[in-house]
């Protein structure tokens, strides 16, 4: 399928390209310290603002979730930042603080690696759909994005919308498979590489087309 618009692409590219870099360094600076909660933001934006999951998260922090493990419950359900299924959210974050130890263990021993943050996404991502609750193939490859690995797709409604406009896909999926979701990532990795533009730097380009910031 030929792709289209690809000049556009790269014009735009070219022009926010900087920022975009410093923002995928920003990803793989995150200290040790906050990989939980960035854990946690990624578990509560599913069908919740952004915003609001940002405001949680600070809120987290500033009460220190990570050691005292208080219940979450009515944070979550403040209406000063509402998060949806507020109750199987706190649960799910209480999960993720009595897996985080486990989870660390395993991202450090990928971390030793000198070309881990480009290699050892997707054996992490295997490792977190089956022992972190909650995170499905996007909020998955989002979070490890997110503490700084690379080549991972985050498959959400801009990218796809992105994708589709470009002709890298044809229609856009009403649900996501597994096998679908591995199908559309090589297809953007293609895509990037016909480009010569990394997907992590497309990923926040399109982003940043749709919302007008490089968002994480």
């Amino acid at each position: 399928m030929p792709y289209r618009h690809v000049n556009d692409i790269i014009a735009t590219h070219a022009q926010r390209a900087p920022a975009i870099r410093a923002r995928l360094a920003e990803f793989a600076a995150v200290p040790r310290g906050l990989w939980f909660y960035e854990l946690a933001y990624c578990l509560l934006t599913p069908q919740s603002s952004a915003v609001n999951a940002s405001r949680v998260v600070y809120a987290l922090q500033a009460g220190n979730f990570l050691e005292s493990g208080q219940d979450p419950t009515p944070l979550l359900r403040d209406r000063r930042h509402y998060i949806r299924f507020h109750n199987t959210k706190a649960r799910r974050l209480l999960e993720a603080r009595a897996v985080h130890p486990l989870l660390c263990a395993e991202l450090e021993s990928k971390r030793a690696r000198s070309d881990a943050l480009t290699s050892a996404g997707p054996v992490l991502r295997e490792w977190l759909l089956r022992n972190v609750r909650g995170l499905g193939w996007k909020e998955a490859s989002h979070y490890l994005r997110n503490i700084g690995y690379r080549n991972l797709a985050i498959l959400d409604r801009h990218i796809l919308r992105n994708l589709k406009r470009h002709g890298v896909i044809r229609t856009i999926p009403q649900t996501l498979t597994p096998a679908r979701y591995e199908a559309i990532e090589r297809a953007f990795l293609r895509f990037s590489s016909a480009l010569g533009i990394p997907m992590d730097e497309l990923d926040l380009l399109f982003w940043s087309r749709e919302t007008g910031e490089i968002l994480k």
